[in-house]
Order: structure tokens, then C-alpha cells, then sequence
């Protein structure tokens, strides 16, 4: 079998982004444009993957350095065919290269595949039927409707521009025949550059087959040169997302207003309410319900909790019958047990809380170990942080903790201790017992409230 490789071209400066940054390096959907390609070529298990980059310098091979892939600088940028000739010195001749665009971020495995499936012998290019194909290379065929040659708007015709069926840039050759085609390049054109389409009339004179294959939606080859084609792009995708939530029996309160910046996977009956944004891996259990304009990034949410509006959750284990929210926040290192409440304006960091315990107002709970049926009272704070290191609060089981309670941590609480409200625990409290710490209370007769100089 004929091994694969693919080569990304990511050179672009992006001029319409106006912004210092690579154009290959702007986010949809939570992540660069160049990482979706390059997500979607490693599929193909290729060989040898190239990236070409120029614009902004090594930013793109240090944003990309989790893969495995060869980073080629081409400079100047003189076209995309001068761009590919950077990667031919990196590529066995013996093998097919594919060719795709940093800037394209949408295009699916299933296309790419197909490709792959017709490109035995040949060239194959993705093409496609535009309404509107202003802007693109047109498809230009013979009699017959073999194709003869790509022709850039710039350079066309009228005739050659009414022409409907466009060149998405995206192709596959042999190698060998790609390394022939691009050494004959010539930039006679109106923009000065070695235009990598080129090569299409040089494989009709060669009298190799050009195949033609089309992607399963438009979408797909939707490039990116500006900040709008970049906000249509994402909308389109976030639809794209949202409809496949609801075939898999999802229910979304209004699919236009969720957005997945990752992966999402739900089990049956979840409910999702509008303005939600899920980033990294999530899971949602059965029965899940997710209330509006929550964030939850890297979490595995049990059957049945449900979490109430404007609550956020970050790389947090809760389990199942779990009630959180509204405005909760779940910091790294969070793990609930069943049926655990976490109420509102409740932070809980790097903490494990047992089944059945509740912090339902106003509290902080960090570097934390709580057991089972505990309850936090409102206000109350584990002080974790001596100014240099942090230091654990361990609260034993069935402990109830009064209202604005401050632990002075490192401490432990004893298991059915109970903490009287406004207490400052600094020594640990014992198993079963009233532990408080209180000043006595004094009234000071004929004080003033100071007043404001007039």
C-alpha cells in the first residue's frame, strides 16, 4: 500500500485578521484553526506530516509542538506553489502527498477519506458547487467534463467566472509526478506568484487522469481571511454541533445559543439551557440538566446533579444527584460525591466532599477533605494559605459547621463536632464535642458613629 503524506500550508500573514498574531493560530471552537487541521490529517495516519509556516515567526511550530510533524519555514511567500516546493525535500518520492490549507479548519475525515479511496492513480482535487464563487479558482472542463484546467478568478474570462464548480485547493498526487510539476512552475500571472494550480493543466498534458471528489457539506472548504468570515465560521459550526446534539436525543432550549469548545458527550435526557459553553472533554450523565450560561470545562458530571444558572465548573469530578448552583464555582481538584449541594457563591478547590454533605451559601472551601453529612454553614472560609504554603482542612463525618466559621488550616474536626456560628478554629476540634471561640460581647454606652466633615 502506497504510504500517505500531507502537507498543511500555514504561511498566510492573514492581513484582514489585523492582528499580530498568525492567522493559523486564531481559535474556532476553543481551539487554533491549524490545530483542527492537523486533528483531522492525523487521523489519516499518514507517514510524514509538513506544516509550511512564515508569518509570526516560530509562534505556529511552539503553538503546535504536541505534534508529531515537520515544521518548514517558507520565506519569502511567493505562492502556493512555491510553498509546497519547501516540503518536497522532506517527502519520499515513493508515496502520495496530500495538500491542505491551515486556514481551513472545517474539513471533515469522511472527505479526506474519500479522497484517499480515489487516488490509486491520478490527481485527485476537492471541488465544489457554489451559488456564489466569487473569489475561488474555477474548474474549467471539456466537452467531455474532463477537467483541463484551474483558472484564478483574477485571470479568468467572463465566461471562465460564471463558472459555478470551484477549486477548494485541497488535492492529492504522487509525489514524484508533484516534485516534476512544481520544479516547471512559472509565475506569468497578474499576482507574480507560482500558483500551485498550475500543476492540473501540466497532468492533463501528461495525460494522467484528474478525478474530482466533493465534500459532504459546503462548510467544509469555508476558508478564513478576516474577523467576520472567522465569526461566521464558528456560528456555522456551533449549529453544526448543536444538531447533532439533538439527533443523539439532546435537549437544547435554543440550538443558536450553546457553544461546544471541545468535546461534549451526554447520555439520555440531558437538558441544556441557553448561553452554556463547554470547553475540553465533558461528559454529562444521564438526566443531567444544565442551567443557563453555565461554563464547564474538563468535567465528568454523574447521573441526575443538577447544576443551576451561571455556575462554573473546571476539571471537577461530580457524582451522581448532585445539586450545584446558582453562581457555584468548582476550581481544579474538586471531586463530589452523591448526592452532594453546593449552593450559591460557593467556591470549593482541590477538595473531596463525601456523600450527602451540603455548603449551601457564601462559603470557601479549598485544599479540603469533607465527609459524609456534613454541613458548612453560611460564610464559612478554610484559611488554606499561610502567605507561602497551603495546608489541608479535614472535616470527619456528620461535623456541623456554623454560620461564618473560619478554619485556620492545617486542623481537623472531629467526626459529629459541632463548630458554634462566628468561631475561629485554629487547634483541632474533637470527635462529638461544641467547639466555639467567641469574645464576649460588650456594649460601649454614648459611642458616636464618626460623621462625614461637612
Amino acid at each position: 500500500m502506497t504510504t500517505l503524506n500531507i502537507v498543511i500550508l500555514a504561511a498566510g500573514k492573514g492581513t484582514r485578521m489585523y492582528s499580530e498574531k498568525p492567522k493559523v493560530l486564531h481559535r474556532l471552537a476553543g481551539k487554533p484553526l491549524l490545530q483542527h487541521v492537523l486533528d483531522c490529517a492525523t487521523e489519516l495516519k499518514p507517514k510524514q506530516v509538513c506544516v509550511i509556516y512564515g508569518h509570526g515567526g516560530e509562534m505556529v511550530p511552539k503553538a503546535m509542538q504536541q505534534y508529531v510533524a515537520r515544521f518548514v519555514i517558507q520565506e519569502p511567500q511567493l505562492g502556493t506553489g512555491h510553498a509546497l516546493q519547501q516540503a518536497m525535500p522532506h517527502l519520499d518520492s515513493d508515496s502520495l502527498t496530500m495538500v491542505l490549507y491551515g486556514d481551513v479548519p472545517l474539513i471533515q475525515h469522511s472527505t479526506l477519506h474519500q479522497m484517499v479511496q480515489a487516488g490509486n492513480n491520478g490527481l485527485v482535487l476537492l471541488t465544489v458547487h457554489l451559488a456564489n464563487p466569487t473569489g475561488y479558482g474555477r474548474i474549467v472542463r471539456d466537452s467531455k467534463g474532463d477537467v483541463l484546467c484551474i483558472v484564478e478568478e483574477k485571470d479568468a474570462t467572463p465566461e471562465q467566472r460564471d463558472i459555478r464548480e470551484v477549486n477548494t485547493g485541497i488535492l492529492l498526487a504522487p509525489t514524484e509526478s508533484l516534485q516534476a510539476w512544481l520544479a516547471k512552475l512559472q509565475n506569468n500571472n497578474s499576482q507574480g506568484e507560482y500558483y500551485l494550480t498550475d500543476i492540473v493543466s501540466m497532468a492533463v498534458k501528461q495525460g494522467m487522469v484528474v478525478h474530482t471528489v466533493q465534500p459532504s457539506h459546503e462548510w467544509e472548504i469555508h476558508g478564513i481571511n478576516s474577523k467576520s468570515q472567522l465569526a461566521v465560521l464558528e456560528r456555522t459550526w456551533q449549529l453544526v454541533t448543536a444538531s447533532r446534539l439533538l439527533v443523539q436525543g439532546v435537549t437544547l432550549a435554543d440550538p443558536s445559543r450553546i457553544d461546544i469548545r471541545g468535546k461534549l458527550t451526554c447520555g439520555h435526557d440531558v437538558e441544556i439551557d441557553v448561553g452554556c459553553i463547554f470547553e475540553g472533554q465533558v461528559n454529562l450523565g444521564d438526566k443531567v440538566r444544565v442551567g443557563a450560561y453555565s461554563v464547564i470545562r474538563n468535567a465528568n458530571i454523574g447521573e441526575g446533579t443538577e447544576i443551576l444558572p451561571y455556575s462554573h465548573i473546571d476539571s471537577s469530578e461530580v457524582s451522581a444527584n448532585c445539586h450545584i448552583g446558582p453562581y457555584a464555582r468548582l476550581r481544579p481538584g474538586t471531586k463530589l460525591n452523591d448526592e452532594v449541594h453546593i449552593g450559591n457563591f460557593v467556591e470549593v478547590k482541590n477538595s473531596e466532599i463525601a456523600a450527602y454533605s451540603k455548603a449551601n451559601h457564601l462559603s470557601y472551601i479549598g485544599d479540603s477533605t469533607i465527609g459524609s453529612r456534613v454541613n458548612v454553614g453560611a460564610g464559612t472560609i478554610t484559611c488554606n494559605y499561610d502567605g507561602a504554603n497551603k495546608h489541608r482542612t479535614i472535616i470527619e463525618d456528620d461535623v456541623f459547621i456554623g454560620s461564618n466559621t473560619q478554619l485556620v488550616a492545617p486542623v481537623t474536626v472531629g467526626k459529629g463536632a459541632t463548630i458554634g456560628a462566628g468561631s475561629t478554629i485554629t487547634r483541632d476540634a474533637p470527635a462529638g464535642e461544641l467547639t466555639l471561640s467567641r469574645g464576649k460581647q460588650t456594649t460601649i454606652k454614648g459611642w458616636k458613629r464618626p460623621m462625614k466633615a461637612k
